[in-house]
């Protein structure tokens, strides 16, 4: 996992009004509300203690340690020591380990690494996926690296196989391309070409032109967000949420705009998620048996070209970490 990267960590409906206690980025860590509404997120331990705030709860505004009391601001500075009064003194040390968070579009983002460095961008979402589009979703554990799953949804190669009775209809097992481009210095487009084996060799990327290929293309933004853009009106969203070295939240969204009506819309949408987690499933099943469990430039695999997304995934991936380590 890359340090000093805006990562989805959660939904906005998971953090109410009582405090949460979640495994992310291989750490534990607990969100809450300040009475305005902006989400904190912190080091799920007291530093008195060393106990789990996320069994405490919110008094006067405050996280309230459950073991002894003392009560913590948003910005993780101890406001109050009862058993030194409510004018005693309170060490300067007496502070949580926060992060800094974002919340927009039903999501929370958490700024893994401290401090942020001033100037630093909000995190990007997808420019047209905006209030006109009702969703449905749905949280989708997975035994896997989240690099690995980020990749599964990268791979053009495997439709045909994995998914030949559902979106990989049609024995389109020949890869042309595919076209790889970059928006910018985090956003990454994958257009697709695959197309029943006639004999013919396939095309290679400097041969095709985004304007070939269907309205489909696939849209991804470091560190760990996606967009499947069907149509104008149907798109499908994941975020690739990392718990561990091992395991990891797919955060799935159906979003779609063709039915106006915004009660049954977002009916419709939620109605659709069976199907996207049965899609979802039949990648899960072979991708926890990948090894390494984590991606990388040299992990022994010997890569084709219709793995150029994948390709572009890691050297990305890798110059980041490089500059962050």
């Amino acid at each position: 996992m890359i340090r000093n990267q805006w990562y989805v960590v959660l939904e906005s409906n998971e953090v109410k009004s009582r405090p949460v206690g979640v495994t992310r980025l291989g750490e534990k860590l607990i969100f809450w509300r300040e009475p305005g509404g902006k989400v904190c997120a912190a080091l799920d331990r007291c530093p008195h203690r060393g106990v789990a705030l996320s069994k405490g709860k919110i008094q006067d505004g405050h996280l309230q340690c459950p073991f002894h009391g003392f009560e913590f601001d948003g910005s993780g500075r101890c406001r109050l020591i009862p058993a030194n009064g409510r004018k005693g003194a309170i060490p300067n040390a007496m502070q949580l380990n926060t992060y800094p968070t974002y919340e927009a579009h039903g999501l929370i983002w958490l700024w893994w690494g401290n401090p942020v460095p001033e100037g630093v961008q909000a995190p990007e979402f997808f420019d047209d996926l905006d209030d006109t589009f009702s969703y449905g979703s749905a949280h989708d554990p997975w035994d896997a690296h989240y690099s690995r799953v980020i990749e599964n949804q990268l791979d053009v190669v495997h439709l045909p196989f994995i998914h030949g009775r559902t979106i990989g209809r049609g024995n389109r097992t020949l890869v042309d391309g595919p076209v790889v481009e970059w928006k910018g210095d985090r956003l990454l487009y994958t257009y697709v070409f695959n197309r029943v084996d006639d004999g013919t060799p396939p095309r290679r990327p400097r041969e095709l032109s985004p304007r070939e290929a269907s309205s489909v293309h696939l849209e991804f933004i470091f560190p760990n967000l996606w967009q499947n853009y069907i149509s104008q009106d149907v798109r499908i969203l994941a975020a690739f949420v990392p718990v561990d070295d091992e395991h990891t939240l797919l955060y799935l969204r159906f979003y779609q705009r063709f039915l106006h009506v915004p009660v049954l819309g977002k009916l419709l949408a939620q109605l659709a998620m069976p199907v996207n987690l049965y899609i979802a499933h039949e990648d899960r099943r072979v991708v926890v048996t990948q090894q390494p469990k984590a991606s990388g430039l040299k992990i022994g695999e010997i890569l084709i070209p219709g793995d150029l997304p994948i390709v572009e995934y890691r050297r990305k991936r890798a110059a980041l970490m490089d500059s962050r380590s």
